[in-house]
Formats: C-alpha cells, sequence, structure tokens
C-alpha cells in the first residue's frame, strides 16, 4: 500500500496582538497571508477535514494532493479577517469551537471554559462561516484534557458541544479535534459512541492516506513558523508521517496529567 503523507495545519489566533498566553501559537496577518499563498501555490487540493476523513473510511476519494487547513477554538479573527484570507484564496477549513468559550453574541460571553481570557467569536456567526466554505466541528465544552476525565464528566464534554453546535446549525456536526490534542484507546471509543464520525489529534506530524480517523494528526502552527516551513510540509518533507505508535515520553505525560487531574481537577494544559 502506498501511503501518501497529507499535511493538515492548525491554526489558533490569526492577530498581531493575541493575549499572551496563546502567543507562542498565533500568526500575525501578514505572514498568515504568506503561509496561505504557500499552501495555493504547492498545487495541493484543500478539502475539509470531514472530507479527508471520509476517505480515510473508505467513504470518499480524495484529490491526488490534498491539504487540510484547521482552526481550533474559536478565537474572532475566524469570522471577520481570517475567513476573508481563505476566502479570497478559495481555500476551505475546518474551524473545531470550544463552545463554552464563544459569545452568545452582542457581547454576552458564552458559559464559561478552562480556556484564559480572549477575544472570541460569537455562536450567532457559525451559519455565515460555513456559508464561506468553513466546515463546523467540536472542540468540547470547556477545553479539558479529555483524557484525565471521569467518564460521566468525557460524555458531557463530547455530547453537549456538539449538541450546541447542531442546535445553531441546523444540521449534524460530525468532527471533533481533540483540546490538547490529548485522547486515549478510551476517549477514541467515547467519541465515537458520541456520535463523531472523525477526531482529529495534534501529534506534530503530517498525516497520510493511512492515517487514523479518530486520531488524525495535525501539524501545529507556531509564530517561529513561516512560509517557508509551510511550503516544506506541502512537498511532504520536515516532519514525520502518521500512523506510528505513541511513544514511551507521551504515555509517561498522560500518567503525570492524569494524577495532577486527581488532585487538582480539570485544568488548561497551556
Amino acid at each position: 500500500m502506498v501511503v501518501t503523507p497529507v499535511p493538515v495545519l492548525l491554526y489558533h489566533a490569526v492577530t498581531d496582538e493575541p493575549p499572551a498566553w496563546i502567543a507562542e501559537f498565533t500568526v500575525g496577518p501578514r505572514e498568515f497571508a504568506a503561509q496561505l499563498d504557500a499552501v495555493a501555490a504547492s498545487g495541493r487540493t484543500p478539502v475539509t477535514a470531514g472530507a479527508f476523513a471520509a476517505a480515510l473510511t473508505g467513504q470518499g476519494q480524495l484529490p491526488a494532493r490534498p491539504v487540510v487547513l484547521t482552526f481550533d477554538d474559536g478565537f474572532a479573527d475566524l469570522q471577520g479577517p481570517t475567513a476573508d484570507a481563505l476566502a479570497a484564496r478559495s481555500l476551505p477549513a475546518t474551524a473545531y469551537l470550544t463552545t463554552g468559550a464563544l459569545t452568545r453574541g452582542a457581547g454576552i460571553p458564552g458559559r464559561g471554559s478552562l480556556l484564559p481570557p480572549a477575544p472570541m467569536m460569537s455562536l450567532t456567526r457559525l451559519v455565515s462561516l460555513e456559508e464561506r466554505g468553513i466546515e463546523i466541528g467540536a472542540h468540547t465544552v470547556t477545553h479539558a484534557q479529555l483524557d484525565t476525565l471521569p467518564a460521566a464528566a468525557l460524555r458531557r464534554e463530547l455530547r453537549e458541544s456538539k449538541d450546541v453546535l447542531e442546535d445553531a446549525l441546523g444540521h449534524a456536526v460530525d468532527h471533533l479535534a481533540y483540546p490538547h490534542g490529548y485522547s486515549s484507546r478510551a476517549v477514541r471509543t467515547a467519541a465515537r459512541t458520541a456520535g463523531y464520525a472523525s477526531a482529529a489529534a495534534v501529534r506534530h506530524a503530517l498525516s497520510s492516506t493511512a492515517d487514523e480517523p479518530f486520531r488524525m494528526a495535525r501539524l501545529i502552527l507556531r509564530r517561529s513558523h513561516t512560509a517557508a516551513d509551510v511550503a516544506a510540509w506541502m512537498a511532504g518533507e520536515g516532519a514525520r508521517v502518521a500512523p506510528f505508535p505513541d511513544a514511551a515520553r507521551t504515555v509517561g505525560w498522560r500518567l503525570y496529567r492524569r494524577a495532577r487531574a486527581r488532585v487538582f481537577g480539570p485544568e488548561f494544559a497551556g
């Protein structure tokens, strides 16, 4: 079987003035435009995460050289200049939204999440995002580390965020991204049981046509990354290719986080 690398990019905020806590994972608008231009110049065909996941499970076909653009959390720029930049280049994308952090419109805050304060988009703008080619997926309610939660709390995070987004959109929301990229076998099983068709992790790796639909690898964009890095990923270079087993360090880190959660309760991992 020929395994084709597929870059799945993970963005957060796109702004020149991010809150300190998300600054490391923020790209400025000028650099973001250059990175999108690198994607467009690569000859790859952008598809949504949903289309990519469908192909992984044999329910669809991919173009010869696909790429997937994703955005986590739901920062305010997404509903404005970021969506504009994508639309100007006819680039579809997928936005995984933390429902407890979204505003309810007219400046009304959401129900609350573990994310520190930041300008967030409005739940009332979901339909307009879809109309501009941005697929909507879930990113839980509070942005908890799902692999540290008791079973009942895990089910609530998965189910409630799905319900909120489906109520706002009027149709099924089938795709999920794990907060911080953290999952486990139990979390992945719970995601399936909750009715999701796919789930994105992080893994800091290129995905591939042989990747796992409930642990799709993504490449996280940091402020130090440039258009040259994106161009290398578009060429299938500069990162390892999923799937691959968890490293011992990853397993150890999960055990440490679970121990902390038993003492301190759910917390933002930073």
